[in-house]
Formats: C-alpha cells, sequence, structure tokens
C-alpha cells in the first residue's frame, strides 16, 4: 500500500500564502485588505483541494501541529483576569495541567487546560501535555472549589495521555484520573469540554468529560495513541496508519456515535493557520452551551450527566 502523504508536504503551499498575508499585515500598503482577502480566498481554494486528500493520520498530524494553538492561548483571548492556581496540596505543582478561575463574558468560570509549551525549554517543563497524578489532583481541586462557589466548569483537552512514568505509577496515576471521573459524575455544576488537538487515552478523560463535549474539526479524541495502538495490537510501530483507521477518531465519526456532542469548525488549513478566528468559533460555540445550562436545577443537571454517561457505548443492530 502506498504511503499517504504527511500533512506537513500537502500544507505548504497554504503557509507559502500565509507568510504573504503576515508580511502585508505588518506594511502600510493602501490595499493591503483587499490583497490579504485575495490570498485567502487562494487557501480557501487549496484547502478544498487538500481536504479530500486527508487520511486519519493527517487528521492526527492536524491536531498535534506545532503552531496549533494552546490552551494558554486560548485562556488569553477569551478570557479575563485568569488567575491560574498551583499545587495539589499533595505532593507538587504540575506544569502540565493549567489550572484557575478566569471571567468569561462577565460572570466567573473555572478553567483547566492541558499545556504543551511551545519552546523546547517549555515543553520539556510542562512534560509534552503529559500530566502526573498531581496534576489531575490539582485540576480537581479547581473543580471542588467551582462546585462551592456555583462557577461552571471549562475544561480544554490537548494531550497524548497521561504520563507513564514510574514516579507517576507510584504517585496513583490511575487512581488519580479514575477519582477524577467519579467525582465529575456527581459535580454540582455544568462542565464543558473542548478536545483543542489531542484527546490522547486517560489523560484526556481525566479532565475531559461533562454535560457537553465540543471538540474542533481536526482533532482527535482516542482510547489511545495510534502509536500505542500499533505497538499493543500489531507490535509493530509501523502499524500506525492502520491503527490510526481503526479507532474511528476523527470527530465525525466521534458525533455519530454520540460520544462527542457538537463540531467546531476549524478555518480553511486548520487552527493554526488563523488562530483568532479559531478562537472567535470556538467563543460562539463555548458561550452557547454554558447558555444551555445556565440556571438548570442541580438534580436536573446531575440526572442528564448520569443519561448521558450511561448512552456510552451503547449501539443496536439490525
Amino acid at each position: 500500500m502506498e504511503k499517504a502523504a504527511e500533512f506537513y508536504t500537502l500544507e505548504k503551499g497554504i503557509l507559502a500564502l500565509k507568510d504573504q498575508i503576515d508580511a502585508l499585515a505588518e506594511t502600510d500598503d493602501l490595499d493591503k485588505k483587499d490583497r490579504i482577502a485575495a490570498l485567502r480566498s487562494e487557501i480557501e481554494k487549496e484547502w478544498a483541494r487538500i481536504v479530500p486528500q486527508l487520511t486519519t493520520v493527517n487528521i492526527v498530524q492536524i491536531a498535534r501541529h506545532p503552531k496549533r494553538p494552546y490552551t494558554l492561548d486560548y485562556i488569553a483571548f477569551l478570557f479575563q483576569d485568569f488567575m491560574e492556581m498551583h499545587g495539589d496540596r499533595r505532593f507538587a505543582d504540575d506544569p502540565a495541567i493549567v489550572a484557575g478561575l478566569a471571567f468569561y463574558k462577565g460572570r466567573t468560570v473555572a478553567v483547566i487546560g492541558h499545556q504543551k509549551g511551545r519552546t523546547t525549554r517549555a515543553r520539556i517543563d510542562r512534560n509534552f501535555g503529559q500530566a502526573n497524578p498531581e496534576g489531575y489532583r490539582k485540576a480537581l481541586r479547581v473543580m471542588l472549589e467551582a462546585e462551592k462557589f456555583g462557577f461552571p466548569v471549562i475544561t480544554l483537552i490537548d494531550t497524548p495521555g497521561a504520563y507513564p512514568g514510574i514516579g507517576a505509577e507510584e504517585r496513583g496515576q490511575a487512581e488519580a484520573i479514575a477519582f477524577n471521573l467519579k467525582t465529575i459524575s456527581i459535580l454540582k455544576t455544568p462542565i464543558i469540554n473542548v478536545v483543542i488537538g489531542e484527546g490522547g487515552s486517560g489523560g484526556g478523560l481525566g479532565i475531559g468529560f461533562g454535560d457537553q463535549t465540543l471538540m474542533l474539526e481536526h482533532s482527535f479524541y482516542s482510547v489511545i495513541s495510534p502509536e500505542g495502538c500499533a505497538a499493543i495490537l500489531w507490535k509493530d510501530q509501523n502499524a500506525f496508519e492502520q491503527a490510526a483507521e481503526n479507532l474511528g477518531i476523527r470527530a465525525a465519526t466521534l458525533l455519530g456515535f454520540g460520544i462527542v456532542d457538537k463540531i467546531i469548525p476549524e478555518p480553511p488549513g486548520g487552527a493554526h493557520i488563523d488562530p483568532e478566528q479559531t478562537f472567535k468559533n470556538v467563543d460562539k460555540h463555548l458561550y452557547q452551551a454554558l447558555k444551555k445550562f445556565e440556571g438548570k436545577p442541580v438534580d436536573e443537571l446531575l440526572d442528564e450527566r448520569y443519561k448521558k454517561i450511561r448512552k456510552l457505548g451503547v449501539f443496536e443492530e439490525r
């Protein structure tokens, strides 16, 4: 079978057009608005040509793109006066998870998300977005604080998975994630999840389920990474493409199964080509989701959440 083209090769023409847009934006050219609009139109045409070629592996590459917006980028654009909280009050602070309180359209919310880091140093410091148990316990601490005051919880999911190191296992990685799931299921405040990049394994699930799950068009959400699946089932890393296809990790597939509730469109080329438009798209759908649960009685909220959880994985054969 012929190997599919990598997304980084497919997008070269789009990146060249984006570079022209960025260069024009810095000039005093009187016609730059019209020229930028023309270049954006070219990006749309090029993207329309590329989309039919996209494989599931390409979707994984888009979700992992190094220029894709991360949690702190969304916080800077969508929220005001973010006050970050540190530490789980048991062991340490985990920079792989950012958590705190902020204002969103005039009301206080709790914001929690994975953070990968943009530079090499930051990636190492944040462990490439792979959280330790103290990260999930910090997230839970903020969720319980939000519950106490009736603040909605917003989570941003973007991780290859929970950190599988010996220290993490010794400190109770599986227990921390499981306890989060148990607590989230009965948390007496709305929880909205947004998959902004990778939604990998229990690492994503540890802060990634609640009352409504939104998913960016070219993100993915999976029980395991394609590499991990290939290593376990095929004993071969070269089976990465086959694993990715078989896992059913695309947003449209997950929407069909009822695992996610809504797909948020991305601009042509992906979120990294036009982050500002991506933020606006997320803002629109996030606001709609929060409005849906505003003022809902706690008993009704928990009953609907329970029914949503019970429906996951149920299907009918005819």
